[in-house]
């Protein structure tokens, strides 16, 4: 089976699409050029659809790898024939490979090595024939120094028997059926580990027990992260009769006792010690695997909100990164987010010094002509949010309350000690906050997402395919947006399609050396940036203020002849063109339809010329929580407040009402109706009206209700 018949099974896309995205990807494009410029080469598919393309044609060529690994191995032993190696060649799933490759797999010492050893084979051969009635006699002809009597002749040829039965590919697919139907998964606490402290937190997996099917993501998780603090014994079970009888059926040939007997002794030992344990395992891997994915799905659902958060744009911001004993670090920001002034206040106990703290606030506003503040939401954020709101500014001056999850990361980085290698991490921290105020998206690609606190079992899930998908969901924010070429930092420029770190590096360096770029055709010039490498990325950057018009736009340089004949036909010039709605609107886009431009890309075309170049994220707005809520302890059942959605799980999300705990909206509760997807009711950042429904103040916990009354 070719890649492109392998895909085409596990995702409902044509075979010619599948194989014309393959050919593109085998090309080097990316992702978000093939979704956004090769439109009519792929059938209009989406970054969805392409995503999937990429997920199954690597694990097509991983499977093909695993094949020719086996088919190796096996020729070797000079056992390898015509019919096993065409099943092996026809196989679709690793399962299916590793059944295959089992009896030819080089293993440990063994009981049936060792029983092999000792000449014991024959014997089991005759046994698992089941023909034999006199099989104590037989089993006499067999006794060495080692071999003393019938019955160890004979538990030796059974341990071989065993080994056979449990490489059986009919009885190992049977017996995986039976653990995919029904799996129980239990967990018991380790007694040394039930009165821990830090166990407690588990405690409702101590004596646990569900169908393995019916086990959510997330709490699968929780339990495996209990047995890997070892609080918990885990167990995947099925009910052994069931298992026992499906193996009889295959195995039981004849009616002759003196051989079944033995048969029904070496199949119950096969299952016990070999059969259960690899399937149980197998099973518990690929629950895991989807539980993976699912975790993985929700924290790139939730990290794509969080990039795609509201920028306020080029403001002149101070920021301040609170604190009570250690004073709050200031920071004043240019519009382009260059530091240009920091220092510290002291505005909160114990050293109280307010009167000078609003003294400096006001001065540094004034001086450096400051447009809006933001906050820190850690420790001392609300009683600093009071402080600053009391300060009677020249101006109106918007306050914000920034997530500021990460930026201690980003403080201690590689990325930040380059950036302000002469300031300690404090200050560094502040810039982080006051400049994801002014650009999400700009400041959050500098920190590892798993550090950014929207994940869910982030540090439990493949690490592999982990990064992998976030890089990917990072890769597309980026390019959905466009970058501004001339002031994008290295980091944001390393995740536009077709540059990576090293041309990102080039660029910013260019810019160094040259200054800033005047076109995309400038581009060129950059050390190493390529043919490819500037068609994959011309489009995903942007050039402010250029002499073509066309260069600040999400138009491709390819396509700028075309644009250029349909100005040149409605009688304009293309930067009249731009932006001209009334001339735009009637275009015929049918008489630009060509072998390589269709109705999609046209279209495109069409709407990026009515507004060139337009951020597709909402602006900042400012947000005030309830100011009579500071502390778990201001909260009472009933009580409705505002909050903002800081986290999203397979099971609810998690609110920010000002207070130091984050309140859980169950999935129950986000509305009157049944809710499988937590995304179809809320999003990351999201401003809610929120009720109280209960408050465990010694666990620290608060329940929250999206339904009213």
């Amino acid at each position: 089976m070719n890649i492109v018949s392998f895909i085409a099974k596990q995702v409902s896309i044509s075979e010619k699409q599948i194989a014309k995205t393959i050919a593109l990807l085998d090309d080097g494009a990316t992702i978000p050029f093939i979704s956004r410029y090769r439109k009519e080469m792929t059938g209009n598919l989406d970054e969805v659809a392409i995503g999937e393309i990429v997920k199954y044609k690597a694990g097509y060529e991983v499977l093909q790898k695993r094949k020719e690994s086996v088919l190796a191995s096996i020729k070797e032993q000079e056992a390898l024939t015509p019919e096993l190696q065409k099943r092996i060649e026809l196989a679709q799933l690793l399962s299916e490979v590793e059944d295959l490759y089992l009896p030819y797999k080089k293993k440990r010492k063994t009981k049936a090595s060792v029983a092999r050893e000792q000449g014991l084979e024959p014997l089991a051969k005759i046994i698992i024939k089941q023909r034999e009635e006199e099989i104590l006699f037989v089993a006499s002809q067999y006794f060495t120094a080692d071999i003393i009597n019938e019955e160890s002749a004979l538990q030796g040829a059974r341990d071989i028997v065993a080994e056979w039965i449990s490489e059986d590919e009919k009885v190992r697919n049977r017996i995986r059926r039976l653990y995919q139907r029904k799996a129980t998964i239990s967990a018991t606490v380790i007694k040394s580990k039930k009165a821990d402290e830090t166990a407690q937190k588990y405690q409702q997996y101590f004596e646990w027990e569900e169908p393995l099917q019916k086990c959510p993501s997330h709490r699968l998780l929780a339990i495996l992260r209990a047995e890997n603090e070892k609080i918990v014994r885990v167990k995947i079970t099925v009910p052994e009769n069931d298992a026992l009888d499906i193996i009889d059926n295959i195995m039981i040939t004849s009616s002759i006792e003196a051989c079944t007997d033995h048969m029904f002794l070496a199949i119950a030992d096969a299952y016990k010690r070999l059969i259960a344990p690899a399937i149980a395992t197998e099973i518990l891997n690929q629950a895991k695997e989807k539980a993976d994915d699912d975790a993985i799905k929700v924290f790139a659902q939730n990290l794509k909100q969080l990039l795609l958060g509201s920028p306020l744009g080029q403001k002149r911001i101070l920021a301040l990164d609170p604190g009570f004993k250690s004073g709050c670090k200031v920071v004043c920001l240019a519009a382009q987010g260059d530091l240009l002034h920091n220092e510290n206040i002291y505005p909160h106990p114990p050293q109280r010094e307010t009167t000078n703290a609003i003294k400096k606030i006001r001065s540094l506003v004034n001086a450096y002509k400051i447009e809006a503040i933001a906050i820190g939401n850690g420790t001392a954020a609300r009683e600093t949010e009071t402080f600053i709101k009391k300060i009677p500014f020249d101006n109106q001056i918007q306050v914000f309350m920034v997530n500021e999850s990460g930026a201690s990361v980003y403080s201690a980085s590689k990325i930040a000690r380059a950036e302000f290698p002469n300031y300690d991490v404090t200050v560094r921290g502040a810039v982080s906050i006051g400049r994801r105020l002014a650009d999400p998206l700009a400041e959050l690609v500098k920190i590892d997402p798993k550090a950014i606190g929207v994940g869910q079992y982030q540090h439990d899930v493949d690490q592999t395919k982990l990064k992998n998908e976030l890089d990917t969901v990072v890769m597309s924010c980026v390019n959905s947006v466009g970058i501004n070429v001339n002031t994008a930092s290295a980091p944001l420029l390393s995740y536009v399609s077709g540059i990576g770190e090293k041309l990102a590096e080039n660029i910013v360096k260019y810019r160094s050396d040259n200054g800033a770029l005047q076109s995309r055709e400038e581009l060129k010039k950059v050390p190493r940036l390529g043919g490819k490498a500037y068609e994959q990325a011309a489009a995903f950057l942007r050039i402010r203020d250029p002499k073509n018009p066309l260069d600040n736009s999400a138009v491709h340089p390819e396509r700028y002849g075309l644009v250029s004949k349909i100005a040149k036909n409605v009688g304009i010039p293309v930067h009249e063109l731009i932006g001209n709605k009334d001339v735009i609107a009637k275009i015929e886009l049918q008489n630009y339809i060509s072998e390589d431009v269709g109705l999609p890309t046209l279209t495109d075309i069409v709407k990026e010329l009515e507004k060139p170049g337009v951020d597709p994220r909402k602006k900042a707005r400012v947000f005030e929580f309830d100011p009579n809520v500071k502390t778990i302890n201001d909260l009472i059942t009933g009580m409705k407040l505002p909050g903002i959605v800081n986290n999203i799980t397979n099971f609810g999300c998690f609110v920010d009402i000002g207070i130091k705990e984050s309140g859980l909206i169950h999935i129950s509760k986000l509305a009157n109706q049944y809710i499988s997807d937590v995304n179809a009711v809320v999003q990351l950042n999201q401003h809610l009206m929120v009720t109280v429904i209960s408050v465990d103040v010694p666990r620290k916990r608060v329940q929250l209700s999206l339904i009213d009354g």
